[in-house]
Parts: structure tokens; sequence; C-alpha cells
């Protein structure tokens, strides 16, 4: 009986990740930021009220909040998201005598508004911020979770992996030849990956006094987006010429 002899792995297989000196690995990180124009734009809108009885501040509170919830509404299909996310009533306690007593109560509610139409954006939030005890902050300018931008960022980290790789290859005199691996940062241990953020939010916060003339329609230029994806990947390449 004749034994078989071994077959080594041929020079420009697959290796394992460690590489061989007849193909040996190379590892780079790609990494994008590009930016985009703001898709919507978030702001938060506060309802507030006062009475000295707990029945007068609810339904003043009931009252301007309906108030603000319909004129939100009145700009249609701008809103693409509109919810009432808190709402309290709390009484206000002063020293009588040896104890306690209720002074006032105060009511609030908050509501978060989504736009896509940020021409709307201006006159909406002052005319919001112009009824009796209302209050706006905002705008923060965000994309949609899934915008097609992410995409485009991911893919553009994957070409600067691919191109990074082929110059270190090159230096050497060689060439890329297969690849082994494609990973978020933090794919192989479970962790987190933070694939992608958007830019700084610009904030400003409105509330006029009541009977205060009402104020022009704010211009709001819409803040630029920065998105940043990171990818790792390992690649084999041939035999460099040392």
């Amino acid at each position: 009986m004749t034994d078989e002899p071994n077959n080594p792995t041929p020079p420009h297989a697959t290796p394992g990740t460690a590489g061989t000196p007849d193909a040996p690995r190379v590892a780079v990180q790609g990494e994008a930021r590009l930016e985009f124009d703001p898709e919507i734009a978030r702001i938060g809108i506060t309802v507030t009220a006062r009475g000295t009885d707990r029945r007068t501040a609810l339904e003043d509170l009931t009252r301007r909040n309906t108030i603000a919830l319909d004129l939100v509404k009145t700009y249609g299909d701008a809103i693409e998201k509109l919810e009432t996310g808190a709402f309290s009533i709390s009484p206000e306690l002063t020293k009588h005598g040896r104890g306690e007593r209720i002074r006032a109560y105060h009511g609030r509610v908050y509501i978060t508004a989504v736009l896509t139409d940020f021409t709307a954006l201006g006159e909406l939030t002052t005319r919001l911020a112009d009824l009796e005890l209302t209050r706006v902050d905002g705008p923060w300018w965000s994309m949609r979770p899934d915008s097609p931008a992410y995409g485009e960022v991911r893919r553009q980290a994957v070409r600067e992996a691919v191109k990074r790789a082929r110059e270190y290859a090159h230096a050497l005199g060689a060439e890329l030849s297969a690849l082994l691996e494609l990973a978020d940062p933090g794919a192989e241990d479970a962790g987190p990956v933070p694939v992608a953020f958007a830019g700084r939010a610009r904030h400003m916060s409105m509330a006029y006094p009541e009977g205060a003339e009402e104020a022009p329609a704010l211009d709001l230029e819409p803040q630029r987006q920065t998105i940043y994806a990171q990818v790792n990947a390992r690649f084999t390449m041939t035999p460099p010429q040392l």
C-alpha cells in the first residue's frame, strides 16, 4: 500500500488570517467623511400654564396645548411627525405658619414636531413662540435613520480601504490577490459599531411675552450634516519583491 503524499496549500490559495510568506496578509482601515444637506429638522414645543387651583391650571394647559397642536397641523405635509412627549401638573408649595400650603399649580406639556419643509420651519417657529406661555427649542437638523447617505459613506469607506491596501502592496512590488475579511469596527467582539453620526445641532430657544407684536418668520439656514464611516479590511497579496 502506497502512502499518498500530503498536498501543500498552493502558493496563491487563501491562507489563514495570519498570512504566509507566499501570500502575505495586509490589514487596513478605510474611512470616509462626507457632508450632506439635512433631511429633517426637529423642534421642541413646551406649553405651560399656571393657576391658583388645579382645575384652572389644567383647563388652561389643555386649551393652549390644543391651540399649539392645531397650529402645527395646519402645515400639512411639511410635518412628518408630531408627538406629545411628556405631561405634568404639580403644586407649588409655600410656607404658611409652621406648615405649608399650595400657592399655585404649574402645568407643562412637551411636544416634538419633525419637519421636512424647511421653508415652513421659520414661520412655524415664530408663530408657535408667539402663543401664550409657549417655548420653542431647536431646530435640531439631522438625516433620516434610513437615509441613502449612510450607504454612500459606507461604500466610500470600503473603496478607501481597497485603495489603501493596494498602495501598501504596490509599495512592495506586489498586488492584492484576495479579500479575507471586511468588518465594522468592533464587529469581531460584538461591541458597539460607531458607523455614522450627524453633525452638530444648532439650537435656539424662543418665548415671546403675551401681547408682544408678532415677529416676522425666521430665516433659518439648514446646517449641513457630516456623516462618518469606518471599516476594517484584511487582504492577501502576491509575494512582495524585496
